[in-house]
């Protein structure tokens, strides 16, 4: 899993400048590697395993002393918090509605942290990405969402996911920006020359 490099950043940049020639939305999009670093979730299971699989071998057989049994326990403890920090096998430790509401919420904030909600007429659109997670959402203002349906947004979301899923990031995001771009010249259609936020792709690594 790696991040987007500077010449495929340009890209994405390139896509988003021509989208808003054509309408009064301010697109921002954000790439980050992962929503959060789950650094809580191999303690947790390590933990877990530590108690009950030792436990579970002496009980079954009998053939260790309690000494064995509490070094055992340190042992799996040390090595399953060890095997469960690589970063894939961590994220498979995590049920999906956890990753998904992690994300959900880096969404949200890096919403505000761009100030989308300061655009004029309330026009900011954030096309936000998270890979670990593979989640994708599309967030906009009240001047956008009082024109157009969220369910709007949901296959766009859905296809851009796939592409995630895939290891096509670059594709997904000039896909998804352009299939924006369509949706809001329709509805929110340009009405001034206006550039209020870097046509650019923010990067959290």
């Amino acid at each position: 899993m790696t991040l987007l490099s500077e010449h495929e950043q340009r890209q994405v940049a390139e896509a988003i400048a021509r989208v808003e020639q054509h309408t009064d939305a301010e697109l921002v999009t954000v790439l980050a590697r992962r929503a959060d670093d789950y650094a809580y979730i191999p303690l947790l299971w390590a933990s877990l395993l530590a108690l009950l699989v030792p436990g579970i071998v002496h009980y079954l057989s009998g053939w260790s002393s309690v000494s064995t049994l509490l070094i055992s326990q340190w042992l799996t403890f040390i090595v399953c918090s060890l095997v469960f920090r690589i970063p894939r096998l961590t994220t498979r430790l995590i049920p999906r509605s956890v990753r998904h509401w992690r994300a959900s919420n880096l969404a949200r904030r890096q919403f505000l942290e761009q100030n989308l909600h300061h655009t004029m007429g309330s026009t900011g659109v954030l096309i936000f990405v998270s890979e670990a997670e593979r989640y994708v959402e599309i967030l906009v203002d009240e001047g956008i969402s009082r024109h157009l349906d969220n369910k709007v947004w949901d296959g766009i979301v859905q296809r851009f996911t796939d592409q995630v899923g895939k290891g096509q990031t670059l594709q997904g995001f000039v896909s998804c920006v352009e299939a924006c771009g369509e949706v809001l010249r329709q509805h929110v259609p340009v009405t001034q020359a206006r550039n209020e936020l870097p046509n650019r792709l923010v990067v959290l690594g």
